[in-house]
């Protein structure tokens, strides 16, 4: 499972009712991104890209 924390295109946005958004695929929800992204297609998000930097494991 991906883990969106990690990803590049993850945000986090202001609207109490879409706390969570993806900028590769261009939404917000209430979940995970990923989570929708898996339930939606069947698959794993394609489009993770996992931030350069200081990321905790």
């Amino acid at each position: 499972m991906v883990n969106c924390f990690q990803c590049e295109s993850f945000f986090v946005t202001w609207d109490r009712q879409n706390p969570r958004g993806c900028k590769a695929y261009g939404f917000k929800t209430r979940e995970l991104p990923s989570n929708v992204v898996k339930r939606s297609s069947g698959m794993n998000c394609l489009k993770f890209r996992r931030k350069k930097g200081n990321v905790k494991k």
